[in-house]
Protein backbone atom coordinates (compact mmCIF):
# COMPACT_ATOMS: atom_id res chain seq x y z
CA UNK A 1 0.00 0.00 0.00
CA UNK A 2 3.22 2.54 1.06
CA UNK A 3 4.36 1.61 -2.62
CA UNK A 4 1.11 1.54 -4.38
CA UNK A 5 0.91 5.64 -2.91
CA UNK A 6 4.18 6.68 -3.75
CA UNK A 7 4.59 5.18 -7.21
CA UNK A 8 5.72 7.71 -10.58
CA UNK A 9 3.21 6.65 -13.00
CA UNK A 10 2.78 8.43 -16.07
CA UNK A 11 -0.14 6.94 -17.40
CA UNK A 12 -0.37 7.42 -21.24
CA UNK A 13 -4.36 7.35 -22.74
CA UNK A 14 -6.29 8.64 -26.18
CA UNK A 15 -8.92 10.17 -25.65
CA UNK A 16 -11.08 9.96 -28.99
CA UNK A 17 -13.60 13.19 -29.47
CA UNK A 18 -16.60 13.61 -31.58
CA UNK A 19 -16.13 17.38 -33.55
CA UNK A 20 -12.47 17.61 -32.20
CA UNK A 21 -10.97 20.25 -34.83
CA UNK A 22 -8.28 18.78 -37.12
CA UNK A 23 -5.75 21.77 -36.30
CA UNK A 24 -5.33 20.74 -32.78
CA UNK A 25 -5.64 16.78 -33.80
CA UNK A 26 -2.57 15.23 -31.46
CA UNK A 27 -2.58 17.53 -29.05
CA UNK A 28 -1.15 16.42 -25.67
CA UNK A 29 -2.11 17.57 -21.87
CA UNK A 30 -0.15 16.43 -19.03
CA UNK A 31 -3.14 16.44 -16.13
CA UNK A 32 -1.13 16.08 -12.43
CA UNK A 33 -3.89 16.36 -9.89
CA UNK A 34 -4.16 15.97 -5.89
CA UNK A 35 -0.24 16.04 -5.04
CA UNK A 36 -0.99 17.21 -1.84
CA UNK A 37 2.23 16.24 0.23
CA UNK A 38 4.41 14.79 -2.66
CA UNK A 39 6.85 16.37 -4.42
CA UNK A 40 7.25 16.11 -7.91
CA UNK A 41 10.03 13.48 -8.95
CA UNK A 42 12.41 14.18 -11.56
CA UNK A 43 11.72 10.80 -13.44
CA UNK A 44 8.05 12.34 -14.10
CA UNK A 45 10.05 15.04 -15.92
CA UNK A 46 11.59 13.19 -17.98
CA UNK A 47 8.89 10.99 -19.53
CA UNK A 48 6.86 14.29 -20.36
CA UNK A 49 9.88 16.24 -21.96
CA UNK A 50 9.14 17.65 -25.16
CA UNK A 51 6.12 15.39 -25.28
CA UNK A 52 3.27 17.92 -23.51
CA UNK A 53 2.27 20.62 -25.34
CA UNK A 54 0.99 22.31 -21.97
CA UNK A 55 0.22 21.07 -18.59
CA UNK A 56 -2.52 21.16 -16.36
CA UNK A 57 -2.57 21.12 -12.32
CA UNK A 58 -6.06 20.15 -11.78
CA UNK A 59 -6.12 21.18 -7.94
CA UNK A 60 -5.18 19.78 -4.40
CA UNK A 61 -1.62 21.22 -5.55
CA UNK A 62 -1.68 21.84 -1.90
CA UNK A 63 -2.85 21.29 1.59
CA UNK A 64 -2.35 22.08 5.31
CA UNK A 65 1.00 21.61 6.93
CA UNK A 66 2.79 21.78 3.07
CA UNK A 67 5.33 23.86 2.97
CA UNK A 68 5.65 26.61 0.44
CA UNK A 69 8.69 25.78 -0.21
CA UNK A 70 7.52 22.46 -1.45
CA UNK A 71 4.97 23.71 -3.36
CA UNK A 72 7.04 26.13 -4.99
CA UNK A 73 9.48 23.46 -6.05
CA UNK A 74 6.72 21.27 -7.65
CA UNK A 75 5.42 24.62 -9.39
CA UNK A 76 8.84 25.46 -10.80
CA UNK A 77 9.69 22.09 -11.56
CA UNK A 78 6.60 22.12 -14.24
CA UNK A 79 6.73 25.59 -15.66
CA UNK A 80 10.31 23.92 -17.24
CA UNK A 81 8.68 21.90 -19.54
CA UNK A 82 5.49 23.28 -21.11
CA UNK A 83 3.34 26.73 -20.13
CA UNK A 84 0.96 25.71 -17.27
CA UNK A 85 -2.55 25.99 -15.95
CA UNK A 86 -4.27 25.42 -13.28
CA UNK A 87 -7.55 25.55 -11.39
CA UNK A 88 -8.35 25.17 -7.32
CA UNK A 89 -9.26 22.17 -5.46
CA UNK A 90 -10.99 22.04 -2.11
CA UNK A 91 -7.76 21.46 0.02
CA UNK A 92 -6.02 24.48 -1.81
CA UNK A 93 -7.81 26.37 0.18
CA UNK A 94 -6.56 25.29 3.35
CA UNK A 95 -3.47 26.92 2.92
CA UNK A 96 -3.29 31.00 2.91
CA UNK A 97 -4.90 30.93 -0.72
CA UNK A 98 -3.92 34.58 -1.42
CA UNK A 99 -0.20 33.72 -0.71
CA UNK A 100 -0.64 30.80 -3.56
CA UNK A 101 -2.37 32.66 -5.79
CA UNK A 102 0.30 34.84 -5.96
CA UNK A 103 3.40 32.32 -6.01
CA UNK A 104 1.44 30.79 -8.91
CA UNK A 105 1.63 34.13 -10.88
CA UNK A 106 5.14 34.77 -9.86
CA UNK A 107 5.89 30.93 -11.63
CA UNK A 108 4.20 32.17 -14.78
CA UNK A 109 1.09 29.55 -14.30
CA UNK A 110 -2.26 30.84 -15.78
CA UNK A 111 -4.98 30.72 -13.26
CA UNK A 112 -8.18 29.02 -14.65
CA UNK A 113 -10.83 29.95 -12.00
CA UNK A 114 -13.98 30.28 -13.96
CA UNK A 115 -12.27 31.69 -16.77
CA UNK A 116 -11.11 30.29 -19.92
CA UNK A 117 -8.03 30.82 -22.40
CA UNK A 118 -8.07 30.01 -26.21
CA UNK A 119 -5.72 28.42 -28.99
CA UNK A 120 -5.74 28.63 -32.71
CA UNK A 121 -5.03 26.65 -35.35
CA UNK A 122 -5.80 26.94 -38.80
CA UNK A 123 -8.46 29.43 -37.99
CA UNK A 124 -9.75 26.71 -35.84
CA UNK A 125 -10.39 27.14 -32.06
CA UNK A 126 -9.46 25.24 -29.08
CA UNK A 127 -11.02 26.58 -25.41
CA UNK A 128 -9.45 25.27 -22.58
CA UNK A 129 -12.22 26.74 -19.55
CA UNK A 130 -11.23 25.94 -15.69
CA UNK A 131 -13.86 26.52 -12.75
CA UNK A 132 -13.18 27.37 -9.34
CA UNK A 133 -13.59 24.35 -6.46
CA UNK A 134 -17.06 22.68 -7.00
CA UNK A 135 -16.35 21.12 -3.59
CA UNK A 136 -16.65 24.46 -1.95
CA UNK A 137 -19.34 25.79 -4.53
CA UNK A 138 -17.07 28.42 -5.82
CA UNK A 139 -17.48 27.54 -9.54
CA UNK A 140 -19.24 29.22 -11.91
CA UNK A 141 -19.32 27.51 -15.40
CA UNK A 142 -21.63 30.43 -17.04
CA UNK A 143 -18.46 32.78 -16.12
CA UNK A 144 -16.36 30.37 -18.20
CA UNK A 145 -18.43 30.25 -20.88
CA UNK A 146 -19.02 33.47 -21.78
CA UNK A 147 -15.45 33.59 -21.38
CA UNK A 148 -14.52 31.06 -24.04
CA UNK A 149 -14.79 31.44 -27.68
CA UNK A 150 -17.32 29.30 -30.29
CA UNK A 151 -14.33 26.26 -31.12
CA UNK A 152 -14.07 23.07 -28.85
CA UNK A 153 -14.65 23.19 -25.48
CA UNK A 154 -12.46 21.40 -22.65
CA UNK A 155 -13.47 22.25 -19.32
CA UNK A 156 -11.37 21.75 -16.18
CA UNK A 157 -13.02 20.88 -12.87
CA UNK A 158 -10.97 19.45 -9.76
CA UNK A 159 -14.26 17.80 -8.67
CA UNK A 160 -15.77 15.56 -11.71
CA UNK A 161 -19.31 16.31 -10.29
CA UNK A 162 -19.52 19.14 -12.37
CA UNK A 163 -20.27 16.74 -15.00
CA UNK A 164 -23.75 17.07 -13.58
CA UNK A 165 -24.39 21.09 -14.12
CA UNK A 166 -23.15 20.91 -18.19
CA UNK A 167 -25.73 20.08 -20.99
CA UNK A 168 -25.72 19.63 -24.06
CA UNK A 169 -25.96 23.26 -24.78
CA UNK A 170 -23.25 24.31 -23.24
CA UNK A 171 -21.15 22.42 -26.40
CA UNK A 172 -18.15 21.14 -23.79
CA UNK A 173 -16.47 18.46 -25.76
CA UNK A 174 -14.21 17.32 -22.73
CA UNK A 175 -14.16 17.57 -19.18
CA UNK A 176 -10.85 16.59 -16.99
CA UNK A 177 -11.06 16.34 -13.37
CA UNK A 178 -9.30 14.50 -10.22
CA UNK A 179 -10.35 14.59 -6.70
CA UNK A 180 -11.64 11.04 -6.09
CA UNK A 181 -8.46 9.42 -6.04
CA UNK A 182 -10.41 6.34 -7.71
CA UNK A 183 -11.27 5.32 -3.08
CA UNK A 184 -7.40 5.47 -2.88
CA UNK A 185 -8.40 2.14 -1.02
CA UNK A 186 -10.04 -0.18 -2.79
CA UNK A 187 -11.05 -4.16 -1.84
CA UNK A 188 -11.43 -5.89 -4.78
CA UNK A 189 -14.29 -3.81 -7.19
CA UNK A 190 -15.15 -2.03 -3.93
CA UNK A 191 -14.22 1.73 -3.31
CA UNK A 192 -16.02 5.03 -1.70
CA UNK A 193 -15.79 6.58 -5.20
CA UNK A 194 -15.48 5.20 -8.88
CA UNK A 195 -11.94 4.14 -10.47
CA UNK A 196 -10.66 6.67 -13.12
CA UNK A 197 -10.60 6.98 -16.14
CA UNK A 198 -12.38 7.93 -19.57
CA UNK A 199 -16.47 7.86 -19.14
CA UNK A 200 -18.05 8.72 -22.45
CA UNK A 201 -21.14 10.68 -21.13
CA UNK A 202 -24.64 11.58 -23.18
CA UNK A 203 -23.82 15.37 -22.44
CA UNK A 204 -19.59 15.12 -22.62
CA UNK A 205 -16.88 12.69 -22.16
CA UNK A 206 -15.22 12.79 -18.87
CA UNK A 207 -11.69 11.82 -17.87
CA UNK A 208 -10.72 11.21 -14.02
CA UNK A 209 -7.57 10.90 -12.88
CA UNK A 210 -6.55 8.68 -10.00
CA UNK A 211 -4.18 11.53 -8.75
CA UNK A 212 -0.39 11.31 -7.42
CA UNK A 213 -0.89 12.22 -3.74
CA UNK A 214 -3.03 10.68 -0.97
CA UNK A 215 -5.20 12.49 1.46
CA UNK A 216 -5.29 11.36 5.20
CA UNK A 217 -3.63 8.16 5.47
CA UNK A 218 -0.18 7.92 2.54
CA UNK A 219 -1.51 4.60 1.73
CA UNK A 220 -3.02 3.27 -1.72
CA UNK A 221 -4.92 -0.11 -2.76
CA UNK A 222 -6.08 -0.82 -6.16
CA UNK A 223 -5.67 2.05 -7.46
CA UNK A 224 -1.46 3.29 -7.56
CA UNK A 225 -0.52 6.58 -7.85
CA UNK A 226 -0.40 8.09 -11.53
CA UNK A 227 -0.25 10.91 -13.58
CA UNK A 228 -1.58 11.38 -17.21
CA UNK A 229 0.01 11.87 -20.89
CA UNK A 230 -3.73 12.63 -22.31
CA UNK A 231 -3.08 12.80 -26.27
CA UNK A 232 -6.78 13.85 -28.05
CA UNK A 233 -8.05 12.84 -31.64
CA UNK A 234 -11.18 13.12 -33.68
CA UNK A 235 -13.22 10.23 -34.02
Amino acid sequence: MWIEAHLNNVNETIIYLQDFPKGFENTTIFFISDVHRRKIHDNILSKIRGRADFIVIGGDLAEKGVPYSRIEQNIKKLTKIAPVYFVWGNNDYEVDYHKLDAMLLDCGVKILDNTAVSFESDNELLNLLGVDDPTGQRDNLDLALQDSGNGFRILISHNPSIVNKITSLHKIGLVISGHTHGGQIRIWKWGLEEKGGVKYCKQTTLFVSNGYGTTMLPLRLGVPAETNLLTLKSK
